[in-house]
This record gives C-alpha cells, sequence and structure tokens, in this order.
C-alpha cells in the first residue's frame, strides 16, 4: 500500500520527500496520463526588439501587421502580440540586468543586495518536471548565463553547445556509462542523507535568520532528491531515436542568427520526443558584426543606435533575420503531428525581452508575443505602458495553460485580462 508521505531514513534520520507523480496511485496515474501533454518554450531577446517595427498601431483582431510581425502572417490566427507590459519594481539603470528577472519578476536586478526567485521554467518543473527525462532545459545562444533560476535564486547554468545537448538528448552512452550514472545516483542519495543530517542537527543553535537559510537549503536538498528519483528512473529506458545529423556547433560569436537556428531546431527535437516540456532560451547578442548580408556593425551597438538612420536600416535587417527564424520554429512545430493535434496547438511559444526599447534602456512595454498552446489568438492586447499590468500576470496564464493549479506567480496580480484559453 502506497502511501502519500514518503521518507528517506539514514542513521535514525526521516527525511520527507516533496510529492512525486511517482507516489500517485495507479488510477490516477492512468488518469493523467490520458490527458495531452503542454509544453512551454520561453525566449528572450536581451537586447530587445526596435518598438516602431514590432509593435502594431491598432489593437484588437483587426490590426494591421506590423514589419516584423508581417514575417509570421501565415500564423496570424496561431499568435497573439502584447503591449504595454512591465516588470513591477524594474527601472532603466540596470536594465541589461534585468535579464535576469524575466522570467522571475524579481524586483531590483543588479543592484546591490539582489536576490533572485524562481524562475517561470523551474516553478513549471516543480509540477510536472518528471513527466520526462529532463524535466528542463536551460539553453543560450552564446555564454552560459540564462534565464532559469532555482527556488533559492541560484542561476541553471545554460548550456550553449547544440551538439551537446543532441547527445544528451538522444544517444546512447555504453552499458558501464549507464551503470556508472546509476552508482552516482546512489552515492549521490547517500552523501544527501549525511548532509540533511548533519544539517538538522545544527538547526536548534541557529538563529532565526540563519534558520531561514539552513531551511532554503534542505529545500534544495529535497528538490535534488526529486530530480535523483526521476534520473534513476529514466537511466534505465532507452533514449528515442531521431533520423538527424546530429547539430555541428558554430565557433562564431558572432553567428547570432545560425546559432538561434540550431537552438530552435534542436527545441523542436525536444519536444517531438517528449524529451522534456519545459525550454528557456537566452538569444545571443554580440558586439561583433553578424554575418549577415548588409550587416557592418555589431548587434550590440545597432540596438542602442540613438536613432541613428543608418543603425536603425541595420538594426532592421537583424532583426527580421531573427523573426524568420520564430517563423520556422511555428512551422516546424505547427507540422508535427500528435494525436489529433499538432506540437504547435500544445506548446506555449513566448517571445520577449528584459527591454522595451534597447537605444534608450527603457523596461517599459516590453515586446511580448505569445503563440500557440490553444490560447484563443489573432489579436493585439494593448495595455497602458504608463499603468501595466505586470508580466507576471501572463505567466499565471502560461501556468494554467500548462495545468498547473495557480493563480499567481511572482509579482502577479492575477490572471492577464483578454487572454482566454481556447475551448475543446
Amino acid at each position: 500500500m502506497k502511501t502519500r508521505r514518503h521518507f528517506i531514513r539514514s542513521t535514525g534520520i526521516s527525511l520527507a520527500l516533496p510529492w512525486l507523480d511517482i507516489f500517485a496511485d495507479d488510477s490516477k496515474r492512468a488518469s493523467n496520463a490520458q490527458q495531452p501533454p503542454r509544453r512551454m518554450i520561453c525566449v528572450c531577446a536581451p537586447l530587445g526588439l526596435h518598438p516602431d517595427n514590432f509593435f502594431p498601431t491598432q489593437s484588437g483582431k483587426d490590426y494591421a501587421l506590423s514589419p516584423y510581425l508581417d514575417i509570421l502572417k501565415d500564423f496570424r490566427d496561431e499568435f497573439t502580440v502584447i503591449s504595454g507590459l512591465a516588470h513591477a519594481g524594474m527601472g532603466s539603470s540596470f536594465a541589461h540586468q534585468a535579464s535576469a528577472s524575466f522570467l522571475t519578476g524579481a524586483p531590483g536586478a543588479g543592484r546591490p543586495g539582489f536576490r533572485n526567485a524562481i524562475s517561470l521554467d523551474q516553478f513549471a518543473a516543480d509540477h510536472i518536471g518528471t513527466q520526462t527525462r529532463f524535466p528542463s532545459l536551460a539553453l543560450s545562444g552564446e555564454g552560459s548565463g540564462g534565464l532559469s533560476w532555482t527556488r533559492t535564486g541560484a542561476l541553471i547554468a545554460a548550456d550553449n553547445s547544440p551538439s551537446r545537448v543532441f547527445a544528451r538528448l538522444f544517444l546512447e552512452g555504453q552499458s558501464d556509462d549507464v551503470q556508472n550514472q546509476l552508482k552516482r545516483l546512489e552515492d549521490g542519495r547517500s552523501i544527501l542523507d549525511d548532509v540533511s543530517a548533519q544539517a538538522k542537527s545544527l538547526r536548534t543553535n541557529l538563529g532565526s535568520e540563519d534558520r531561514d537559510k539552513l531551511d532554503e537549503y534542505l529545500t534544495s536538498v529535497r528538490e535534488l532528491e526529486q530530480r535523483m528519483v526521476n534520473d534513476e528512473s529514466w537511466a534505465k529506458k532507452p533514449k528515442p531515436k531521431v533520423n538527424v545529423e546530429p547539430p555541428k556547433d558554430i565557433p562564431n560569436a558572432a553567428d547570432l542568427i545560425g546559432r538561434t537556428r540550431l537552438l530552435f531546431d534542436l527545441s523542436h527535437l525536444a519536444l517531438q520526443t517528449d524529451s522534456t516540456r519545459l525550454i528557456t532560451i537566452m538569444l545571443a547578442g554580440s558586439t561583433f558584426a553578424p554575418p549577415i548580408k548588409g550587416v557592418s556593425l555589431g548587434h550590440h551597438d545597432l540596438s542602442h543606435h540613438g536613432k541613428d538612420p543608418g543603425k536603425l536600416a541595420q538594426l532592421k535587417i537583424v532583426e527580421e533575420e531573427t523573426m524568420r527564424t520564430v517563423r520556422d520554429l511555428l512551422s516546424k512545430l505547427k507540422q508535427s503531428q500528435e494525436g489529433d493535434s499538432n506540437l504547435l496547438d500544445r506548446t506555449t511559444v513566448f517571445l520577449g525581452s528584459n527591454l522595451g526599447d534597447g537605444s534608450s534602456h527603457s523596461t517599459k512595454n516590453l515586446p511580448v508575443l505569445l503563440a500557440g498552446g490553444g490560447f484563443q489568438h489573432g489579436q493585439h492586447l494593448p495595455f497602458d505602458a504608463n499603468n501595466p499590468p505586470p508580466l507576471c500576470n501572463l505567466y499565471a496564464n502560461m501556468l494554467q495553460r500548462l495545468g498547473i493549479e495557480t493563480d499567481k506567480f511572482g509579482t502577479s496580480t492575477g490572471t492577464l485580462t483578454g487572454l482566454e484559453m481556447r475551448r475543446a
């Protein structure tokens, strides 16, 4: 008889495990298995998207497509563009550092003493991450800085090597490798038992502030235990087979479009094989000129154009190429059938930025494009940029679409009005 409460015990200490799907009774698991999988991709363009080319001038369903949205015209009825949103407590003084809060909504990024919060994807992973081999994937177009943060506000290093991620997803190791992995998991669990026991023994002698820190640490321990239970289960199962050539990493850091395409193609494969249902992608923002015809300046320099016509013209070329990669991702998802639906209909694709205007370092009126996921789309949903609802309100909508019962995330004040789920 399975019980709701589970423990790991070592040297007389019982450490409660968090509730895992694996502990559900057979009827509950069968019920969950009948639900169609819901997925989410969150993409950040860290240098923004030029607002004059991104936002429509009209609202509602009959708006005229902006230059950037015109590239996505074949998917007009499958995306919503949202204007006027911002994160609560954000200012322009630390606009670039605000990328740390893009998926958390934590105010004060870049300021002394700033402490981040859990990111949207990791909040979702706590609820649905054990359903797939990889609870989530954190990817980046350049360095290891990404969008994903743990519950205790620690950055999860993003992977910028598509070839390495492809190997993790689809290439089988030798049988000895699998056994070694299982042994590492066993050793890790034993170590966690010992550390937990020692940490608890210290608690009675700590002050209130140190107790809080210790409790956060034990929370991290429990999260790691949950991941290890999941890892052990998946280590015994073969990886999915895909009939594609492994990607080759692009060493040129300036080739932001080429790197973006690799990450988007890899994300499509990961979702198509149900290897994960949660992906974050930090796009590149190189200071070097990208290998794009008509572009001679670095992307960062172009984003800080100061309204120079020549720079604006080149910036438009770069950002139009970026939007074409988004179009191609939506197309791949749309063409991938899954039962009586397709991956786009079951995947919420969120594209945005920590910057509303890269040139002025404004963090108001953030560019937001939401596609797929089963929402009622085909509209421009505007809000007052001078009195905006928190961007985290949208995140609450996105969590609900994943089947997570919550009406709040981060600094949200509820869900975003005007964005409805499509009726089945």
